[in-house]
Parts: C-alpha cells; sequence; structure tokens
C-alpha cells in the first residue's frame, strides 16, 4: 500500500488525513468535516481497504455520494488506491443508467460499491445487493446529500446495514441533519474539523464612510461593482430589509427578504430558492439568519454595523468557508463611529477604511442569477423521491443532467432549481409530461 501511495505521488498527509486515519483504521466511526480538495477520498479509501478480505466476493464498503459524477471520482479514487491489493472488485450503481446490466455486474460479486441513495435504495429492495457482509459504510458530502432531499433514503439504507460496521462520515458544514444522522446511526462518532473558522486573510473586509440617506443606494451600487453569485445584505429592522429589496428589485436584482415576519413556508422558500442559487441577494434581520449555512457566500454586505462586535464577528465568518477567499463590505454612518471602534478594539487591528467616491456610479447593470426554480405540487406526503424529478427532467424533458440543480423536497411540494437558460422548456415539458407517472402542477418561480 505505501509504496502504491508513492506511486501514485502522495508524499504526505494533508491535515485531514492525519487527524483522521489513525481513528478509522482503529475502527472507530468518524465524522469527518472538511472541504473538497482536502484529500479526504485517499483518507476512507485506505480505511476501508484495510479490513477487506478479496476471497469473499461481497459487498464490504459502501460509498454513497450525492451525484452520479462524484461517485465516478470516487471510484476511479478508489481503483487506484486498490491496486495494491489483490484483485479488488469495485462497482458504481447509480440512476440515470441502466439497471439490467447492474444486476449483472451484482451477481458477479463486488468488493466494494459506490452509487448514489435512489438506486441503492432500488437494489436493496430488489434485492440484488445484499449488505450482510458490509465492514464499512461511507457518506460522503453528506451535507449536500441532505441538500438533495435523501435523508429518508440514507436512513433506510443504513437500517439494512450490520449493526456491526464502521460508519463514516464526510461533509463540508455541520447542518442539524447531520447531528441527526450521527445520533442515530453512528457509534460515539470522533468529530475531527480541519480549518480554523475563519482567519484575517480569509476574509477581507472593507468600511465605507457614508451619509446615512444614501445607505441603500449605496448597496446597489456595491453589488454592482462586485457582483457576486451569491450575498447576504445585513439589516437591522424587517422595514429595512423590505426597503432594500424593493430597491434592488427595481434596479433588476434578483433580492429576497428573511425576516421574522415571514411564516414557515414562506421561510424554507426564501431559503431555498437562495441556496440553489436562484437568488443572488439575500436581506436578512440577524435574528432570521440564525442557523443560516450556505456554502459558497461570495459576499456580506453589513448595511449598517452590529450594535454588538461579536456579532459582526458572526456576520461576516458566513463567508470565506471552506478555503474559499470572501469579502465582507460593512457601511458606516458618522453616528456609528463607536460600533466601528468596538469592532477594531475586537479584531486587534486598524479597519480597511475605503473612499466611497471611488465607486463607480450606478450602471442599471442588474444581478440575474445563474439558475431559476420549478416548484412542483407534490412532496414528500406523496412519496415524490429527487430521482423521480431528476429522472422527468433528464429523461422525458430532455434536460442535461449538469443543468439540474439542488432538489428540495417539503411535506407537500418540491422545488428544483435549473440552469435560466433551459428553465422555460423544463416548464413546459413537465407540465405537458408526467412525474413518476402521474400529471403533476409545475409553476416558475420568479425573483
Amino acid at each position: 500500500m505505501l509504496s502504491n501511495l508513492d506511486a501514485l505521488g502522495y508524499q504526505q498527509m494533508t491535515p485531514i488525513q492525519a487527524a483522521s486515519l489513525p481513528l478509522m483504521l482503529k475502527g472507530q466511526d468518524v465524522i469527518a468535516q472538511g472541504k473538497t480538495g482536502s484529500g479526504k477520498t485517499a483518507a476512507f479509501g485506505i480505511a476501508l481497504l484495510a479490513p477487506l478480505n478479496p476471497r469473499f466476493f461481497g459487498c464490504q464498503a459502501l460509498v454513497l455520494c450525492p451525484t452520479r459524477e462524484l461517485a465516478d471520482q470516487v471510484a476511479k479514487a478508489l481503483r487506484q488506491l486498490a491496486r495494491a491489493a489483490d484483485n479488488i472488485k469495485i462497482l458504481t450503481l447509480c440512476g440515470g443508467a441502466p439497471i439490467g446490466p447492474q444486476i449483472g455486474s451484482l451477481e458477479h460479486g463486488a468488493h466494494i460499491v459506490v452509487g448514489t441513495p435512489g438506486r441503492i435504495q432500488e437494489h436493496l429492495r430488489k434485492g440484488t445487493l445484499v449488505l450482510e457482509g458490509l465492514n464499512t459504510l461511507v457518506l460522503d458530502e453528506a451535507d449536500r446529500m441532505l441538500d438533495m432531499g435523501f435523508y429518508d433514503s440514507i436512513a433506510e439504507i443504513i437500517n439494512q446495514a450490520p449493526a456491526r460496521r464502521q460508519t463514516l462520515l464526510f461533509s463540508a458544514t455541520y447542518p442539524s441533519g447531520i447531528e441527526q444522522l450521527a445520533a442515530n446511526f453512528m457509534r460515539s462518532p470522533q468529530q475531527i474539523k480541519v480549518e480554523a473558522q475563519h482567519d484575517q486573510q480569509q476574509i477581507e473586509q472593507r468600511f465605507y464612510e457614508i451619509d446615512p440617506r444614501e445607505r441603500l443606494s449605496v448597496v446597489a451600487r456595491l453589488l454592482e461593482q462586485v457582483r457576486p453569485s451569491s450575498c447576504v445584505a445585513f439589516c437591522h429592522t424587517r422595514q429595512q430589509c423590505q426597503e432594500l429589496v424593493e430597491l434592488l428589485r427595481s434596479r433588476q436584482m434578483a433580492a429576497l427578504a428573511l425576516h421574522g415576519d415571514l411564516e414557515q413556508r414562506e421561510r424554507d422558500e426564501v431559503l431555498t430558492l437562495f441556496a440553489n442559487r436562484s437568488c443572488s441577494v439575500l436581506v436578512a434581520t440577524d435574528v432570521a439568519a440564525r442557523g443560516l449555512d450556505i456554502e459558497e457566500l461570495q459576499l456580506v454586505i453589513n448595511v449598517e454595523l452590529a450594535r454588538d462586535p461579536e456579532v459582526h464577528v458572526h456576520r461576516i465568518g458566513r463567508s470565506g468557508r471552506a478555503g474559499a477567499k470572501g469579502l465582507a463590505l460593512s457601511l458606516v454612518a458618522p453616528a456609528e463611529g463607536q460600533r466601528a471602534q468596538a469592532i477594531e478594539s475586537l479584531q486587534k487591528q486598524a479597519l480597511n477604511w475605503q473612499d466611497i467616491s471611488a465607486l463607480p456610479a450606478a450602471s442599471g447593470a442588474g444581478l440575474e442569477p445563474v439558475m431559476q426554480t420549478l416548484c412542483i405540487a407534490a412532496g414528500r406526503k406523496d412519496k415524490l423521491r429527487p430521482g423521480d424529478i431528476l429522472g422527468a427532467l433528464t429523461g422525458d424533458a430532455g434536460i442535461a443532467g449538469a443543468q439540474v440543480g439542488k432538489i428540495a423536497i417539503f411535506d407537500y411540494q418540491a422545488y428544483v432549481a435549473v440552469e435560466r437558460s433551459v428553465a422555460k422548456a423544463a416548464l413546459k415539458r413537465l407540465n405537458a409530461g408526467k412525474i413518476k407517472g402521474r400529471s403533476l402542477k409545475v409553476r416558475l418561480l420568479s425573483v
């Protein structure tokens, strides 16, 4: 194994490998939080190969991935790592491919299976995949699988696995669904977190002194200049949220408000549209944004400085996650000078003040998100699954899998993001066709 790793160019361990491998090789359950590209595939790959018995042709390791692309990537990496061992057979089982040949391959036996939750579930139900000899279960990019609505599928799969097994969970973020998974299905897991919450190099901060009457129009100018794919703008009041959203929309910027007056269903919809890239700017109050965990948030704007410097640090820490560079822009009216001083004292470094007059004047160039969302009038209670929606879009509707974004399923409705260029065609075809054999009402949500 070591000489194979050497041949593959692995010279030294990455932080996540150094922290997780010793625990995994001892057979412990592990929750590892680390970004893509941190070396996690090699970490769990080495761990699941260690206890493998090449002479037993049953499934001994199962890796669940959110997408077919990732499953293919993982299988390729595992094949390279397994070159050092005797004839290890690795099989990928994903939706979007015919099931017949997969059943044939399973009859010949496989040591390691890599697949997406929906298709693995199908094989388990048919009895074509058996997990009796499973040693290791890996949930890769678990947060993304939960985002795509796969919690129930994962739970059903785990319930068919032997109780005496090792469970390894890898995730870039740590939403509440992961805690639920760990509490229900893992045995006293060891938690590993690589990379600090945020350092100053990770997030660039700029402060602008403004005339309070121009506060909202300055936000629009900053957005025009930076053109972020995703931004959270923090306001103090619900009224300020509404006023800013109205101004941004009048300038063709896709913005939505998140505040305490929203009902749960409206809140779910706003967060779904923002997380799936159908809305560029989320205008929120601090209270409403609690527990908000949006990956790859490029920009945070403090429309008004927080009264508490700790809140300021928390706000800007939502940007620059998982190794990405973040940007935080703060507007400061003369009356808020003391708040700025409090932030400077807490951070123990001088604030980076920029001249507002150096900003280009408003050009009227809007901010259009890359995705649009289709809302389907059926949900979890109607037994609708992510795979059904994906199948309808990529099958009858003829949309490429790469043009489909996040899928979120709630009790009575489902949301799927598709690239803006194909949104109207997808809407037309879904309304004319069927999802899971049923004609369902589908509408396009505009932001």
